[in-house]
């Protein structure tokens, strides 16, 4: 929903816990999750659903705009508490992890994938600025190597968290995130 001006607090309230409650369905694998089901978990009426988000995969929209953005707040936060090298090694577990959490959310956004939404887009773009703000960071600190793009580097890993259709892929998966980081570690 694009509005002119601020929503009222009740109504930014049940904004608020719709998105709770669609990403709490999403994330527990309900992919199924009808609009009447995630409105009475959120308090409110289908209406009010609708007010805020016009389909529902205008909803799965947001919900995933909003893991994006908790996302992307990570390294600002990371690098203000740990060196660049360890930032780095902390932010790329967070986004394997990410993707194992994400498996039921990953069925829902399939509804939108056919759609020309530019969510996915931007949610590449601004995975790939942090991860070059946390390379830049190693950079500048001369512990990881200089030859590494965010955009390479969130390929690789997409790579790696395509994984996750194998049984015990979690654990594979951070070990081999281990390994890339490594490789990109001067020694």
């Amino acid at each position: 929903m694009t509005a002119s001006r601020p929503l009222r607090r009740d109504a930014q309230r049940n904004r608020e816990a719709l998105l709770v409650a669609a990403r709490e369905a999403f994330l527990d694998g309900d992919t199924d999750a009808h609009v009447e089901d995630i409105a009475r978990s959120a308090g409110v009426a289908v209406g009010t659903l609708y007010r805020h988000f016009e389909t529902r995969e205008a909803l799965i929209e947001e919900v995933y705009r909003k893991e994006v953005d908790d996302l992307c707040a990570e390294p600002d936060r990371l690098l203000g508490q740990y060196a660049p090298a360890e930032a780095l090694r902390r932010f790329l577990l967070l986004l394997v992890d990410h993707a194992a959490v994400g498996k039921g959310m990953s069925v829902a956004l399939e509804s939108i994938m056919a759609s020309d939404s530019p969510v996915f887009d931007d949610a590449r773009a601004r995975m790939s600025d942090a991860l070059t703000r946390l390379l830049d960071a190693g950079v500048a600190a001369g512990t990881v190597r200089d030859d590494v793009t965010g955009p390479t580097l969130l390929r690789a890993l997409g790579g790696i968290c395509a994984m996750r259709v194998s049984e015990g892929w979690l654990d594979e998966a951070r070990t081999i995130t281990r390994l890339l980081l490594d490789g990109l570690l001067h020694r």
